[in-house]
């Protein structure tokens, strides 16, 4: 099983837990959410359990639960900045299908 991470999104990571002051990666995972079934969630990773997966690329962790890996293996996640919106971006091989505003999917 893989995640990648980009640079940019490892960096965006790292400054996001020093500007808080504590935490030890970034835990991403997905919940049931909206019309097409799933949605990303993004959380600190305050602490790592025994069961979680971890991926360290570039300085920097995302931590997932395994029950998640199957809707996001293979996926990478990356920061973009585009004028003056920024955001993380969830590149995902696995989504079948996108509701119209993106905010959720299907696997």
């Amino acid at each position: 099983m893989s995640i990648q991470l980009t640079e940019s999104a490892a960096r965006r990571i790292n400054q996001q837990i020093e500007k808080r002051g504590s935490g030890l990666g970034l835990r991403v995972g997905v919940r049931k959410s909206g019309c097409s079934g799933y949605a990303y969630t993004m959380d600190y990773a305050d602490e790592i359990g025994s069961d979680d997966v971890v991926f360290e690329q570039h300085g920097s962790k995302l931590v997932v639960r395994p029950d998640h890996l199957p809707m996001l293996e293979g996926m990478t996640l990356d920061f973009q900045k585009q004028g003056l919106n920024e955001s993380f971006k969830f590149l995902n091989p696995n989504v079948t299908a996108q509701c119209g505003c993106g905010e959720s999917f299907a696997v």
